[in-house]
Order: C-alpha cells, then sequence, then structure tokens
C-alpha cells in the first residue's frame, strides 16, 4: 500500500515505524505491517535541491555549467537543517535521456573550500556496491552511514562520473560553490579544482535519520526562496535563516526543506516545471513533512511581455489564485498545512536592462490583488507577509534600499534575514 504522505498513514494506521524511500521520482513508501515495525528504520530530508532540466538554447539566461562531465569528481557542499548519527544521499537522473553511471561517491563533513574533515570520510554504496547506474527519469539513494551530523553542519558530497554524462538534471542556481577535478577524487582530503559552478547536478537531497519526533517544513518557491541575492558559500537565503532559528528555538526537530527554484512560475515552464506539476515531487513526498509554505506567482505577473517571455499571454490575478487553491486543495489532501506568503515589491525590476518590462504598474496590481487575496482569503492556514517585511513604506510598490540586491526584485542578505525574522514560529508550526 503505497502513499505519497506517509505520515498521514502512521496516524491512520497507529503504526510508529514506517520505511521512508524518497528522491527525484520521490516515492514515499510506507509498510502498515505492525509486526515489521519494529525492524524498520526512518528519515527524514535535511537538505533538498528541486531538480530542473537543462533550458534550451533560445532561453536569454546562460546555465552556466558543463554540458556534460567525464573522468572527472564533483565535490558539493551543503548545509544540514537537522542533525542526525547517520546519512543517506539521493542522487538523480530525473532528466536523463540515458543512464547515469556514477562510479562512486563519498560524503564528509565540509570544511573550506573543497577540503574536508579529517576522519569524516565515508564512502557511499548502493545495496551493498560502490558503483550505480541509475535509468533515466530516476533517483538512487545510498545505503545509510554512519556520521555524526550536527544541525546546521555543512556536509560535502563527491561523486565520479567515468563515462561522459550530459548534466541534464540539474539545479541552477545553487548558490554553493561545486568543485570539478580530473580523475576519481572522492576520497580526496582536499584538490585543486580544475573548475567550479554554483550549480547543483546529480544531487537532489539529502536525509538523517529521524528522530521520533521530527518533522519538516518545505519552503516552496521560486528564486526569493532559492536565495538569489542571498552570498555565494553563506547559507543566507531566508530558509537558512529559518532554519538557525528554529535550531535556536530548541524544542523538537524541524527540517527546512528549500524546494525553490529561481525562475520558477505557478502555471508555466521553463526553468522547471510549474509549481502544479512538481507539488507531489517536491513537498507531497517528502518524509515526515507536516507544512509547505508558498512563495511563488512573481515571475507569472512579471516574465509575460519582458525579454524572458515576450510572447506570453499575461495572467490574471484570478488565474494565478485558481493555481493556489489547486495546491491548497492538494496539501489538505494529504494532511498538511499550507501557509501563504505574500509576494514582495518588484517596483523597477530590471530597468535598464535586457529584461525591462518585468515591472509594469498593470502587473503591480495583479500582485496586489493577490497578496489581497493570500492575506484576507482564509483558505491558506495561516500567512507570512513577506511584502510588508520589505517593503518602501513610502512607495509601496518597491523594496526597501537597504534590502534590495539592485534589481528591484531580490533581496539582498539583509532582507532575507528581516523576512526570516518576520516569521511568527508559533504560527508556522501550528503551535496557535
Amino acid at each position: 500500500m503505497a502513499f505519497s504522505n506517509v505520515d498521514a498513514l502512521r496516524r491512520r494506521s497507529g503504526v510508529t515505524k514506517t520505511i521512508k524511500l524518497v528522491g527525484a521520482a520521490a516515492l514515499a513508501v510506507a509498510l502498515a505491517l505492525p509486526s515489521m515495525a519494529a525492524q524498520a528504520d526512518d528519515w527524514i530530508g535535511t537538505w533538498t535541491a528541486s531538480v530542473q532540466p537543462v533550458w534550451e538554447p533560445d532561453f536569454p539566461v546562460p546555465t552556466n555549467i558543463p554540458r556534460n562531465l567525464w573522468n572527472q569528481t564533483v565535490r558539493q557542499t551543503v548545509r544540514a537543517s537537522i542533525g542526525g548519527k547517520q546519512v543517506r544521499v539521493v542522487f538523480t537522473n530525473e532528466y536523463g535521456t540515458q543512464p547515469l553511471l556514477i562510479g562512486a561517491a563519498h560524503v564528509a563533513l565540509a570544511d573550506k573550500g573543497a577540503a574536508i574533515v579529517a576522519g569524516s570520510d565515508r564512502k557511499l554504496t548502493f545495496g551493498g556496491k560502490d558503483s550505480i547506474e541509475i535509468p533515466p527519469g530516476a533517483p538512487a539513494i545510498s545505503d545509510p552511514v554512519a556520521l555524526d551530523v550536527a544541525p546546521l553542519a555543512k556536509l560535502s558530497v563527491s561523486l565520479f562520473v567515468p563515462r561522459t554524462e550530459p548534466t541534464s538534471s540539474m539545479h541552477w542556481d545553487g548558490h554553493d560553490t561545486a568543485y570539478i577535478v580530473a580523475g576519481d577524487q572522492t576520497a580526496a582530503a582536499d584538490f585543486k579544482p580544475d573548475s567550479s559552478i554554483v550549480s547543483r547536478v546529480y544531487l537532489s537531497g539529502v536525509m538523517v535519520d529521524a528522530a521520533a519526533d521530527a518533522r519538516a517544513i518545505v519552503t516552496f518557491g521560486d528564486s526569493i526562496t532559492d536565495g538569489d541575492g542571498s552570498t555565494v558559500d553563506g547559507f543566507d537565503r531566508w530558509p537558512d535563516n529559518l532554519a538557525a532559528r528554529l535550531v535556536q528555538a530548541g524544542g523538537a526537530p524541524v527540517a527546512v526543506l528549500n524546494q525553490g527554484i529561481s525562475g520558477a512560475k505557478i502555471l508555466k515552464d521553463r526553468m522547471g516545471v510549474n509549481a502544479l506539476a512538481r507539488f507531489d515531487r517536491d513537498v507531497l513526498n517528502q518524509p515526515h513533512v507536516t507544512t509547505v509554505t508558498l512563495m511563488m506567482g512573481i515571475n507569472d505577473i512579471g516574465w509575460p511581455g519582458s525579454g524572458l517571455a515576450p510572447n506570453d499571454k499575461q495572467p490574471t490575478a484570478e488565474e494565478i489564485i485558481a493555481g493556489y487553491q489547486q495546491l491548497v486543495t492538494r496539501a489538505h489532501l494529504h494532511g498538511l498545512r499550507i501557509i501563504g506568503v505574500t509576494l514582495t515589491p518588484f517596483g523597477d525590476s530590471f530597468a535598464g536592462t535586457p529584461f525591462e518590462g518585468y515591472y509594469s504598474e498593470a502587473k503591480e496590481k495583479i500582485r496586489v490583488a493577490v497578496n489581497e487575496w493570500i492575506r484576507n482569503s482564509g483558505e491558506f492556514d495561516g500567512v507570512i507577509d513577506f511584502d510588508k517585511a520589505v517593503r518602501d513604506p513610502a512607495k509601496p510598490s518597491h523594496i526597501q534600499a537597504q534590502f534590495d540586491k539592485g534589481d528591484h526584485l531580490h533581496p539582498n542578505p539583509a532582507g532575507y534575514k528581516a523576512m526570516a525574522e518576520a516569521i511568527d514560529l508559533g504560527m508556522l508550526l501550528g503551535n496557535k
């Protein structure tokens, strides 16, 4: 019996231990057999990156990643949100059209640059084997390894591809440095990279053994959730700041899983599939998820008529709201709380650039209407008002200068910190 939200099953069946699997194809399988419960293990995501396909050459934003890798190691750094004593890593070939061979993979505690902490290196296996060939469209989840991971610890995930592999499954706006070097250097304590990127390749999640009271919050959004405007390698996106607040607050572990995609939209594909299409994979199928925050829609409003989508039809506020309503319904059907997040100001966004036209007064009216619905419809289980947190009181269509990355759309690190601090933790966790 398969369910996309195993916690709902656990509540219904009384089973306190379940087997959890999650990946790019995103299955969460629960075996509701009380006689097996004591033998089952239990896992929760501590870090995620939503997978994207590489877009076509006609799109005016470069990927800045190699088209393929061959006989190379990629070492990628992630930051855990909650800790554990064991680790599993989720690799992905979701958008590949041919099998992906991972020849070797390791996980360790990250040190500076490409270095790892001495004594922390762990070889990853897959069903006891050192390598795995992942079919097109599939994930691969490593076997567990013992590794003491503290909350907010940095982890280093290294993978080696021995043959030519297209970088078909990626996460573009990683905002953390990934180091690329020739040969199998997965076990190296340090190396001098041949090149580096700030995107993810073939990596979609890290899991830890779940404490009995652990739960997860998914932050589902676009570039403002993904972290455009944050510091590369600085871990200062608003979900990062939220994770730190939750650790400081104490209590039961709460994982924060960032499922933002820069350029994401509610209704249309381009820099990743639309929100309605990826909601199951990125939200409903995450183990122990209890709450999702939804901040998306500004690209639906801003892209049409700009250099990003010159021929797209402008959606109405009602059409965007209809998309929200579908996501609310689906979250509630799976027993999740869903928190609406207001769209932040975008006055004069990309003015004087090839993407001019992203903002207009007519588009601002759509944003205002959408925000009014988020605040007042009563359909969400709570509201986070990021618009109020960062807008200029003297000019509410604009972000405050002190919070502006410089493109008048994305916050800077100070803006992301202000946003995270504006979140009522009691409301977010359902305590009031």
